[in-house]
């Protein structure tokens, strides 16, 4: 396999990989972003994409330039990173319920309307999706995942921290990554009185 280990944050939109790539940054670890997709009231502290992600598998050319670095890649198209490099996946688990409510008022956000009544049938099929996911992963050997879930971040962000330096096995700033976490924006939290949106 070549070159360094490219770092893939990754999980299902709206789960919080914004959150993980902030921190990554935080503590040291260059990113492979553009400035296509700006912050907005959805995601304030900026969603850290790098748009040609979204060309896999037909576009892989740019894999050389993120050894070493952090890169987001959306779960549907974790699958599409060829086999001849190696990774190391932070994957971002969150209740699918959070996930449904953040992603439905997004939508309503920039006029587009969504059916409430569809988060049944969305649920069971990102369900079905990151169970197939999960089982698929443990069979590339080019992929080592550390599963992270959204709220234990936010609950102990330098219990995160340390375990996300002992997944990668380099320095990483922990207490400063800890420090980019920003609770406030935990704002679809299943329970609170009022629910919003979040990064």
């Amino acid at each position: 396999m070549n070159g360094s280990a490219i770092v893939v944050v990754s999980g299902l939109p709206r789960s919080g990989t914004s959150m993980m790539m902030r921190m990554l940054e935080a503590g040291g670890v260059e990113l492979l972003t553009d400035a296509v997709r700006l912050p907005d009231d959805d995601n304030p502290l900026g969603y850290f994409e790098f748009e040609r992600v979204k060309n896999l598998p037909a576009d892989t050319g740019w894999l050389e330039q993120a050894e070493g670095k952090a890169v987001k890649v959306v779960s549907a198209l974790l699958e599409q990173l060829p086999c001849h490099r190696r990774y190391k996946v932070i994957f971002i688990e969150r209740d699918l319920a959070e996930v449904l409510a953040s992603q439905r008022r997004m939508l309503r956000r920039r006029g587009r309307d969504s059916d409430a009544g569809s988060d049944e049938r969305m649920a069971s099929l990102f369900g079905k999706h990151l169970a197939a996911l999960r089982t698929r992963l443990a069979s590339r050997t080019d992929m080592q995942v550390l599963y992270v879930r959204y709220g234990d971040v936010v609950a102990d962000p330098r219990g995160a921290a340390r375990r996300v330096a002992e997944f990668l096995e380099r320095p990483l700033q922990e207490g400063a990554a800890a420090d980019a976490v920003d609770a406030s924006l935990y704002r679809n939290r299943m329970g609170a009185e009022q629910s919003r949106t979040d990064a």
